[in-house]
This record gives structure tokens, sequence and C-alpha cells, in this order.
């Protein structure tokens, strides 16, 4: 049986719009909320805000994701149509172009020339797509999974705050809520860095301190409005 390594690259599409959903979700819903709290709020009216964040906030993640991956995919698309384009009018200079890279990769010219025609024999436009364009088929453009993958996280990271704000005492609502959010988000961090092979401390670190920006803000924007209005 052959042997198949899998490498922490071939997560990069869908690891990223979860990790950002989710994180997307925390902050900004618990942002909301905290600031809505500030300003005296009551449960009822805080619940509301968090519940109109969170479904705005995964619409918008899902649109936003679409669109931005969609871009990227036409891209790819249209580089592979030119390059359809070239291989089947200027098949000797796509040839020459593919013997080339190999010679820089640092194969023998003669060695650089066997492989571009044995795999323009056996597959031309994968050829070109992987080792000219740097296109594969684990890192391609998936605007459907992408959208998906960010409005369900999202949705998952904003029901945090949501129900904290169920669970906790009328009193402490913005202490609950950024205490709760601040340990997600510690844990979405480390866990987020462990499936990418990176440092877990430095993960939790990166969205902690955001987080912790974010809610100051929202905090300090809620208190003075609150003071003015009320």
């Amino acid at each position: 049986m052959a042997h198949r390594e899998r490498h922490r690259s071939e997560r990069i599409g869908w690891l990223r719009a979860a990790v950002l959903g989710a994180n997307d979700g925390i902050v900004s819903t618990a942002s909301l909320v905290v600031g809505v709290a500030a300003a005296d709020a009551t449960r009822q009216d805080v619940l509301i805000a968090g519940v109109a964040g969170l479904v705005a906030g995964a619409l918008s993640m899902a649109a936003g994701e679409y669109v931005s991956v969609s871009s990227q995919a036409d891209t790819e698309h249209a580089d592979l149509k030119r390059e359809r384009h070239e291989l089947a009018t200027q098949p000797e200079a796509e040839e020459d172009e593919l013997t080339g890279i190999y010679v820089r990769r640092g194969l023998e010219p003669a060695l650089a020339r066997t492989v571009a025609r044995q795999l323009t024999a056996s597959g031309a436009l994968a050829a070109h797509a992987r080792d000219e364009l740097g296109l594969t088929e684990e890192l391609a453009a998936r605007p459907l999974q992408a959208a998906l993958a960010s409005a369900a996280t999202f949705a998952v990271g904003a029901g945090v705050p949501v129900l904290t704000i169920l669970l906790a005492p009328a009193t402490a609502l913005s202490v609950a809520v950024a205490a709760v959010s601040l340990v997600c988000l510690v844990a979405l961090g480390a866990t987020a860095a462990y499936i990418g092979g990176a440092p877990m401390s430095v993960g939790a670190a990166r969205v902690t301190v955001w987080g912790v920006l974010a809610m100051l803000a929202t905090a300090a924007v809620g208190r003075l409005f609150g003071a003015v209005i009320g």
C-alpha cells in the first residue's frame, strides 16, 4: 500500500474560515453585548442585541467569505483558461517554460526536459497549474465551503456570549460575558494553533489581546453614551 502523507497545509482553507468565523463570533458579539450592558440596558435589551448580532454577523460572514473566495476562484479559473489556450497554441514554448522551472529548482537541463515532457504527456494542464501557477486541488478556492464554515463557526462563537447573558446574574452581565468570552478565545486560539502546527501560547495570545481591546473599547463607548443619553 502506498504511503500517503497528510500535511497541515491541506487544512488551510477550512481552518482559516473556521477560526476567523469563531473568533469574530465571540469578539464582535461579546463586544456588542458588553457595550450595550455598560450603558445600563436591561437583560432583555442586551439579549436582543446579542441575538441580532449573532444572526447579522453569521450572514455577513457567509456573504463576505463567499464573495472573497469566489473572486479567488474566478482568478484561478481565468489563469487555467489562459494556460489551456497557450498549451493548445504554443506547446513547444510551454514545454520550454516548464523545463526552465525545473532547471531553476535544481535539475540538470537534460533531466528537466525529460521530466517536462513526461509530465506534459501525462497531464500538461495539471503540471502547469501545479508548477507554474502554484494551484493544487488541496488548496483550491471553495467559496461555498468557506461561506458555510464561516457562518456556522461564527454562530457557534456568538452563541457563547448569548448563552452567558441567559445564565449570568443581571448585575454582572458585562463581567460575566467578558470573562467567559476570554476563556473561550484562549481555548480557540490554542486549538487553532495546535491544528496548524504553531505554538499554542502564541495562538492563544493573538486572539485574546484583540478580544480584550475590542471589549474595552465597546465598554467605554457604552458607558459614555449611556451616561450622555441617560
